[in-house]
C-alpha cells in the first residue's frame, strides 16, 4: 500500500520550487524543469527549439536548470524517441493538448483579493460551464455576470472542469492536462481574473476536477511511464490511475500537486471531485482523503470546501478522518434529485425506478440526507449506500438540475419545459429552504429554456464510438429509444450540440424576470430562517403522500411553518398533526407563497380563524406572530 504523501518544496541550486513537477521560472532567463519518466534512460527538454539534457535523480525523476523565460514553448524528448511530448504538469497548452507547453509565471499576476476571507458564508452553489455560460464561452465573458449572481444570493460558483481537453468544445471531463486551464476559455491569467473578481463581489470559486481517469485523446502519460495506470481495477472510462500499486508515489504526487496548484496559484476555494467511486485506492490514506487534506494545507487559514460526486453515496466520504472517514464537506444527494424529478415529470424507469416522488421521501431527505443508506436498491439489485443518520444535514448537496441529469434525460430539455410551472416553483422553494447545501444549474435561476446536451469534439473513430456509447447509455430509458428522437438530435461531436446550449439572457422577458424574482426572494428567505441558539432546528411530518410539513423553531417562539402541497387545494386547520399548531399565544400569518402573482402564480390565499387554506401545487411559508389583542 502507498504511504501518505505530503508535498514538500523541491530545492534547486538557485531557488526553491513551488511544486515538485513541471517547468518553473526561477530567474529572468532561467527555468527549472522536473519530470517523472522512469521508463527512459535519458530525457531532454526542448525549449525555444534548443534541446537540453536533464539530470537523472535516480528515482525516475529528471531535472535541470535551463535557459528560458515566461512564454517559452517547450516539450520533452524521451530516450531515442524523436517526438516532442507536452509536459504532464504543463501550466498552459496554447495550441491544445497535442502542442507544446508554455512556461507560465504565476507571480506576474497582481492579486487584489488580499482581504478575501475564504468561503465563510453558507455555500449556495451555482454550477456553470464556461463554454456555454455565455455566447463567447470564455472566462472573461463569464466574469461579467458574477455581479448578477452575487445580487441573486449565490455565494459560490462551481466551474465544470477547466483542465485542457481536445477539440474546440466539450464538457471537460475528458481532460488530459490537469494543470493547464483550457486555452479555449482564455489564458491562465484570465482564470485568475475571474477568481479575483468573484472574490471582489463576495463569491467563492469551486473547481470541478477529474481524478478518476484521463481522457483518451491527447493523453501522453504512458509515453513517460506505464505506471501512471493499472489494470488491477475496472474503470468505467478506461484505464484506472495507479494510486496504490508499484511506483504509485509519483502518480499520487501528480494529483496532489495539482490540488495544491489550483489553491495556491489560482486562489480557488475548493473542489468538486468527479465520480469518486472510480478512484481506486487501497492505501493507508485514501487519495480522496489526501486531496481534502492537501487542499486545506495549501489554503492555510483560508477555509476551503471539498465535495464529491459518489454514485453509491457512501457516508464514509463525509465522516471525520478521526472516525475513519475521508473528511469531505459534502456529497451530492442524487436521491433528492430522483425523487423530485419523479414528482415533477413522472419519470419512473431506469435509475428513477426506486423513487415515488412523495412527501415522505422529501421529509427523509430533510431529516437524514440521502434516502438509501444500505437498504436494497432494486435498479442495481443490491444494497446501496451506507448508514449516515448522524451526519450533519449540510453534508448533502441538493439540486433539481445539474449537467449530468439535464443531459441524461429527455434530450437535454430543462425542467421549465417539462414540469407544471406551479410544481417547479414549489419544489424550487423546497430545494432552497431545506437545511442541505443547495445548488442551481446555470440558467435555472431565470428559467432558461436552452437545453444542455452532451457534447465533445473528438476526431474519428473516437467520435463515432462516443456517439454510440452515448446512445446506448440513454436507451436505459425506454422513452428515449424512439428513433425519431435520435433522428432529430445532433450528435455529440456536431457543433450545434454545443451552440444550442449557450445561455440567452433577455432582461425584457417577463418569464425570465419572474423566475429571477422567485430565486432572489427564496435565497433571501433562506438567509432569514429562524434559529434556535444560533442553529437551525428543523422537524417535520408527511401528513400524506402530497402534503409535507416542515417547522423551523426560532428563539422566543419565532417559528416558521413550511407547507408543501403537491396535490389539490386543501384546508389544513383540522389536521391531526401537532407541528401545525402555532406556539402559545401566537398565530400563523402568511409570509411567502410560491403562488404569488409576481412569480407567475395564481395568487395567494388568505388565512383566517379556523380556515387555513393551502393552495394546490404550491409551497407556502407561515410565521408565528403574537395574537392581536381585541380592541375595546
Amino acid at each position: 500500500m502507498a504511504e501518505s504523501l505530503r508535498l514538500t518544496p523541491v530545492v534547486t541550486t538557485s531557488a526553491p520550487r513551488r511544486l515538485p513537477i513541471g517547468a518553473e521560472r526561477i530567474g529572468p532567463s532561467s527555468i527549472h524543469v522536473r519530470v517523472w519518466a522512469p521508463d527512459h534512460p535519458t530525457v531532454r527538454v526542448q525549449i525555444d527549439d534548443v534541446a537540453w539534457p536533464l539530470e537523472p535523480e535516480g528515482n525516475g525523476y529528471f531535472a535541470a536548470e535551463v535557459p528560458g523565460r515566461a512564454g517559452s514553448r517547450y516539450g520533452f524528448l524521451l530516450g531515442a524517441d524523436t517526438k516532442v511530448y507536452p509536459d504532464p504538469a504543463s501550466r498552459f497548452q496554447p495550441d491544445g493538448p497535442h502542442g507544446l507547453s508554455e512556461v507560465i509565471d504565476p507571480t506576474a499576476y497582481e492579486w487584489r483579493d488580499t482581504d478575501w476571507p475564504g468561503l465563510i458564508r453558507e455555500p449556495i452553489l451555482y454550477e456553470l460551464h464556461v463554454g456555454t455560460f455565455t455566447e463567447d464561452g470564455t472566462c472573461a465573458a463569464a466574469m461579467a455576470h458574477l455581479d448578477q449572481l452575487a445580487t441573486l444570493g449565490i455565494t459560490a460558483v462551481q466551474l465544470m472542469p477547466l483542465a485542457e481537453f481536445p477539440g474546440t468544445f466539450g464538457w471537460g471531463y475528458d481532460g488530459v492536462g490537469l494543470f493547464a486551464p483550457s486555452h479555449l476559455y482564455g489564458r491562465p491569467d484570465d482564470v485568475r481574473r475571474f477568481v479575483d473578481h468573484a472574490h471582489e463581489v463576495g463569491i467563492g470559486v469551486i473547481l470541478d476536477v477529474v481524478y478518476n481517469h484521463v481522457g483518451p485523446d491527447g493523453n501522453y502519460l504512458r509515453a513517460f511511464s506505464r505506471d501512471y495506470f493499472t489494470d488491477r481495477y475496472d474503470n468505467e472510462w478506461g484505464d484506472a490511475l495507479n494510486f496504490d500499486g508499484p511506483r504509485c508515489g509519483p502518480v499520487r504526487e501528480w494529483v496532489l500537486s495539482n490540488v495544491a496548484y489550483w489553491v495556491q496559484e489560482f486562489h480557488v476555494d475548493g473542489f468538486r471531485l468527479d465520480a469518486t467511486q472510480q478512484i481506486f485506492d487501497a492505501s493507508e490514506e485514501h487519495l480522496v482523503a489526501a486531496i481534502a487534506r492537501t487542499a486545506r494545507e495549501a489554503a492555510g487559514p483560508r477555509p476551503v470546501i471539498v465535495t464529491a460526486e459518489n454514485e453509491p453515496q457512501h457516508a464514509k466520504l463525509v465522516q471525520p478522518v478521526s472516525a475513519g472517514g475521508y473528511g469531505l464537506d459534502a456529497i451530492y444527494n442524487e436521491d433528492f434529485h430522483h425523487s423530485t424529478r419523479m414528482a415533477l415529470v413522472g419519470t419512473h424507469e431506469a435509475y428513477f425506478t426506486d423513487y415515488r416522488g412523495v412527501a415522505s421521501e422529501w421529509l427523509a431527505c430533510a431529516r437524514w440526507g440521502v434516502l438509501f443508506q444500505g437498504q436494497h436498491y432494486s435498479w442495481q439489485k443490491q444494497p446501496r449506500g451506507t448508514p449516515g443518520l448522524r451526519l450533519p444535514r449540510t453534508t448533502c448537496v441538493h439540486f433539481l438540475e445539474n449537467h449530468d441529469q439535464v443531459a441524461n434525460t429527455d434530450r437535454g430539455r430543462r425542467l421549465v419545459d417539462l414540469a407544471r410551472p406551479a410544481d417547479l416553483r414549489a419544489l424550487t422553494a423546497l430545494l432552497l429552504l431545506l437545511p442541505a447545501t443547495p445548488m442551481l444549474f446555470q440558467g435555472q435561476e431565470f428559467g432558461s429554456r436552452r437545453p444542455f446536451l452532451y457534447f465533445a469534439d473528438h476526431e474519428s473513430p473516437l467520435r463515432e464510438d462516443v456517439a454510440r456509447g452515448r446512445r446506448t447509455f440513454l436507451e436505459q430509458f425506454v422513452r428515449l429509444r424512439d428513433q425519431a428522437i435520435h433522428d432529430g438530435q445532433p450528435l455529440p461531436h456536431e457543433s450545434s450540440s454545443w451552440r444550442q446550449c449557450q445561455l440567452v439572457r433577455d432582461p425584457e422577458d417577463p418569464q425570465q424576470a419572474a423566475w429571477l424574482a422567485l430565486h432572489h426572494d427564496l435565497l433571501q428567505l433562506r438567509r432569514d430562517r429562524p434559529r434556535t441558539a444560533g442553529s437551525h432546528l428543523l422537524d417535520g411530518a408527511a401528513a400524506d403522500a402530497t402534503l409535507l410539513l416542515l417547522r423551523y423553531f426560532g428563539d422566543d417562539d419565532t417559528d416558521w411553518l413550511i407547507l408543501l402541497n403537491a396535490g389539490a387545494d386543501r384546508d389544513v386547520a383540522p389536521l391531526s398533526e401537532p407541528l401545525i399548531a402555532p406556539p402559545a399565544e401566537r398565530t400563523w400569518l402568511p409570509h411567502w407563497s410560491s403562488e404569488a402573482y409576481v412569480y407567475g402564480g395564481q395568487g395567494e390565499m388568505a388565512w383566517s380563524n379556523g380556515h387555513w387554506p393551502v393552495p394546490g401545487h404550491a409551497l407556502i411559508v407561515l410565521r408565528a406572530a403574537p395574537i392581536e389583542e381585541p380592541t375595546a
